[in-house]
């Protein structure tokens, strides 16, 4: 089980020391197939830390293109939250029955209509997520189209036909963790702004993930579509409040260890999106948490990130 650990850190480190650390650990805790917790957290601050180097030290792009790569990935990933469900009904071909959000059926290609429903080509949620893969494999003449078409989607009534959008109705409950819908078009031009920034930039030299970055996704939309927990419950906003939570403790973690702007740009485009929904649509955003609570926990993490970083290329520049 002690393997399991050495995935928090990047290859060239397990490849060079992982049977140390793994003889480390054996010799500490004889007989147990498992560390303490408190060890555990150790071992996985230190293997992120150690990926947050890794990344710092490629020289192949500047920062600035690999953090607006990053914000490109949050952004897209935050515009597939609320159609979860419905890409996965669409994908298996189920009838979500009772639980559908705003269509009695979820639609099959190429064009389906259940009783009292609207006809469309494809789920709307079928452009983000292909966004967001194009993006993981850095392909950008993908990812562009596929964020303008989530404008064009979002802004006019025929886009909103052809890529029926089932995840419409129903309130938000935090502020931080509230779903952000089709109409939001501050969140699909972000996105393409980002995505011709990389498109501009030479994507040959983006970074390029594997595929099993998409494991979380799928688990989500699995959870999403069987478990039927969709976006206006109380449940999934909490679990998403805590997953953009951890993000940010990660990205604060990242440039505490290398005094690295980069994780500086998906942080703000994330707060920027979230700030203009709320300022937007108050009563829609604003059903828990007091309104100056939401703002300083949006905006706060700005500055902290900023003066992170900073104090973190003092302390180099010192050494």
């Amino acid at each position: 089980m002690n393997r399991l650990l050495l995935a928090a850190y990047p290859e060239p480190y397990r490849s060079r020391q992982g049977e140390e650390l793994l003889a480390c650990l054996s010799e500490a805790y004889p007989g147990r197939s498992w560390p303490p917790p408190r060890e555990v957290a150790a071992l996985v601050r230190a293997g992120g830390q150690a990926r947050a180097r890794a990344v710092v030290d490629d020289t192949a792009r500047p920062w600035w293109l690999d953090g607006i790569h990053l914000a490109a990935l949050a952004l897209a990933a935050l515009a597939l939250v609320p159609y979860l469900q419905d890409v996965w009904h669409w994908a298996l071909h189920i009838d979500p029955g009772r639980n559908a959000i705003a269509f009695p059926f979820s639609g099959w290609y190429p064009w389906a209509q259940g009783p009292g429903g609207r006809t469309r080509l494809l789920p709307y949620g079928v452009l983000p997520l292909g966004c967001l893969i194009a993006l993981l494999r850095g392909r950008t003449w993908i990812a562009l189209p596929a964020a303008a078409a989530m404008i064009w989607a979002g802004a006019t009534s025929h886009g909103r036909t052809l890529f029926g959008d089932e995840g419409k109705a129903g309130l938000s409950y935090y502020g931080l963790g509230a779903p952000i819908t089709a109409r939001d078009l501050v969140l699909s031009g972000a996105l393409c702004a980002a995505c011709a920034v990389l498109a501009l930039c030479r994507p040959s030299r983006l970074r390029r993930r594997s595929y099993r970055w998409l494991a979380p996704v799928v688990l989500a939309m699995f959870i999403a579509g069987n478990l039927h927990i969709i976006y206006v419950s109380p449940a999934f906003q909490r679990g998403l409040f805590v997953l953009e939570a951890t993000a940010l403790i990660a990205a604060w973690v990242a440039t505490a260890a290398t005094g690295d702007h980069r994780w500086l740009i998906p942080v703000a485009a994330v707060a920027i999106v979230r700030t203009q929904a709320i300022v937007v649509q108050p009563d829609v955003f604003m059903q828990s948490f007091p309104d100056l609570v939401v703002f300083l926990l949006l905006i706060a993490p700005l500055p902290a990130l900023a003066i992170t970083a900073q104090r973190r290329q003092g302390q180099a520049l010192a050494e």
